[in-house]
């Protein structure tokens, strides 16, 4: 008899049979937690750069990790994963008065929903241009219809009646993908569209608090 198995993880992203990531959300928010308030508890240093350095290189890539395929869409779990940076800068030196955007202003980070928008137009760029060996077609779809408006190589949007489809990568990404403006979405090289998005203003695409 086969044994039934309710969840599992699978190159280090815990899911469920529901294709449901909040066990991955929680365990990974608890352990940047910890992790985050070790550097500030262990570091004898309390230069803001010096901690705030740490944070990226020991905290963030916990929270960074394999996103295309866990990013959430509930408020909830958005802010679970931002609160972890959203403590760590709130107790700089001389950073608590300040507003989370304005520390992040401050230190030069960006609110960890930024960055996960960031990566999957960055893999929905590098899928298009045949720059990740997959087959382009298995993920999208280029718009048919002509428009005066927006750029010129827009994607199909297919219509999803459940949450989980619709908050699939390859779904997910098209709407943020379509309003990108012309000149970043016919950047000739993965550097230059890397370094173009960052000119972009998502507000728009952003669901968290804080």
């Amino acid at each position: 008899m086969l044994e039934s198995f309710y969840g599992l993880r699978d190159l280090g992203v815990n899911v469920d049979s529901n294709l449901n990531f909040v066990s991955h959300i929680n365990q990974i928010a608890a352990k940047a937690h910890v992790r985050s308030s070790q550097i500030l508890r262990c570091f004898l240093s309390k230069d803001v750069a010096t901690l705030v350095k740490a944070f990226v290189i020991y905290v963030r890539p916990i929270l960074d990790y394999c996103t295309t395929v866990w990013s959430p869409c509930a408020k909830t779990h958005i802010d679970k994963i931002e609160s972890v940076q959203c403590m760590f800068t709130k107790r700089l030196s001389g950073m608590p008065n300040f507003s989370y955007d304005e520390r992040l202003k401050r230190i030069n980070l960006d609110r960890l929903e930024l960055r996960r928008i960031h990566t999957d137009i960055i893999t929905c760029y590098k899928i298009l241009h045949g720059l990740i060996d997959v087959n382009r077609d298995h993920f999208f779809t280029l718009a048919t219809h002509t428009q005066t408006r927006g750029h010129s190589c827009k994607l199909f949007h297919p219509v999803s009646r459940i949450n989980v489809r619709a908050n699939f990568f390859s779904i997910r990404v098209i709407p943020v993908w379509n309003k990108l403006p012309e000149y970043v979405v016919s950047s000739n090289s993965l550097s230059n569209f890397i370094s173009l998005i960052k000119t972009v203003d998502f507000g728009y695409a952003l669901k968290g608090s804080h």
